[in-house]
């Protein structure tokens, strides 16, 4: 081993009477520690957020969505049966969406509702979301309702709730014929945990939707699951040869929820910048107290030149001083992070059961725990980042002993 990386690590750690104390050193790599620990808490919970979310879009729009720029169309049952036929397509799945007013009790609401087409299957998607009642259940004079909407009209499985569509107050102003509400039992109710701005409130049969809204047999678009490891880019593009000469184009549910992805990966981005810029004042005050120290042992690096170090050797020593602050700084900080991340759900549950604010952690967050998604790319980076700015921070210390003369040096008081 190089004396100068036993020396480093000496300085570092002394132990011993005469050795002194390794306080500056555990400081140091504890400082480093929690810098990284904030690094990787933060880009896991923001990685696990954009995973979450993306795994809800996936949900409610399916990978691709067949549309005619949301204008209602009636040749949809051809283009269900052709997708069908492809081995990359798990699902596809016909759907009609609109606004409501839902009145219960003298509550009301005005949920966007969603027409599911049964014979496809999707109610068996929303199986896992249930909360109560079955949506195998669900018939024409049914419906579900999402929890907070439930909550929000006082209603629960087995009451039964009154649904007006715009199309059914146009039909009434135009005096056409007196427009009753649409009377339906609720089957039962679901939590996708995800704000009620991005999930319909209510789902339908779609023969249930269609003649609330006038439809006739026509439908808003069709929603396509597909296969696992199935590029959803190659599936738009193959769909969109054999269906736009019928008035209807394909997009993948990356180009639908475009602008929110953008804020996504703009937050993680942004928190890596301001956490990054923190982790590097910090390293850089810890550099800061590394030059005092090398001010205090110059008589000491005299001593070692006199004994034949060479200037490159001392400039070694120090920025070896500040790779090893930074590599159990960043194992550490890793540690901490894991330990943290694995009690993190309890914590939140603790909290928000004590404050009684899990409505406003799905209001404002839109999930009610904390989703993680640890990322090769981001450990790369941080690990990267901390190593190089360990060394950036480390070079004018070390730079200033190595410019030493051992004469100069020796003569110091210091």
């Amino acid at each position: 081993m190089p004396w100068f990386l036993q020396l480093a690590w000496r300085q570092l750690f002394p132990f011993g009477r005469k050795g002194g104390h390794p306080l500056f050193g555990v400081m140091a790599v504890l400082g480093v520690s929690l810098g990284v620990m904030i690094l990787v808490v933060t880009q896991s919970v923001m990685g696990g957020f954009g995973e979450a979310h993306r795994a809800r879009m996936v949900d409610t729009s399916g990978h691709i969505e067949i549309t005619a720029g949301g204008r209602p169309f009636t040749l949809y049952r051809a283009i269900q049966e052709d997708l069908e036929e492809r081995p990359t397509v798990r699902m596809a799945s016909p759907y009609a969406r609109g606004f409501f007013m839902a009145e219960h009790r003298g509550h009301r609401a005005f949920p966007l509702g969603m027409g599911i087409d049964l014979a496809s299957g999707a109610d068996r998607r929303l199986e896992r979301f249930m909360v109560s009642g079955e949506a195998a259940g669900l018939y024409d004079d049914g419906v579900l309702l999402s929890r907070s909407l439930a909550r929000e009209l006082g209603a629960r499985a087995g009451d039964r709730i009154e649904v007006t569509s715009p199309a059914m107050f146009e039909r009434a102003m135009e005096g056409e014929e007196f427009v009753l509400p649409r009377d339906l039992e609720v089957v039962g109710t679901f939590d996708l945990e995800w704000q009620d701005t991005f999930v319909p409130g209510m789902i339908l049969t779609l023969r249930a939707l269609q003649d609330l809204y006038d439809l006739g047999d026509a439908v808003h678009g069709i929603m396509v699951w597909l296969h696992p490891h199935v590029n959803e880019f190659d599936e738009a593009a193959l769909y969109e040869e054999s269906i736009l000469a019928r008035g209807v184009s394909a997009i993948t549910w990356r180009e639908i929820w475009s602008s929110f992805l953008w804020v996504l990966d703009l937050e993680k981005t942004l928190l890596l910048f301001i956490v990054l810029i923190i982790m590097i004042v910090a390293v850089f005050a810890i550099g800061g107290v590394q030059l005092l120290f090398v001010i205090r042992k110059t008589r000491e690096i005299g001593l070692l030149g006199a004994m034949g170090a060479r200037p490159r050797e001392m400039l070694a020593l120090y920025c070896l001083q500040g790779l090893i602050v930074g590599t159990f700084g960043v194992v550490l900080g890793i540690l901490f992070a894991f330990g943290i991340l694995a009690v993190r759900d309890p914590i939140i549950q603790v909290l928000a059961d004590i404050t009684g604010q899990r409505e406003t952690l799905v209001q404002f967050y839109y999930f009610a725990y904390l989703p993680v998604k640890y990322s090769v790319s981001d450990f790369v980076i941080i690990i990267t980042a901390t190593l190089a700015v360990s060394l950036v921070a480390s070079f004018l210390p070390a730079a200033r002993a190595a410019r030493m003369r051992p004469v100069e040096a020796l003569r110091s008081e210091g």
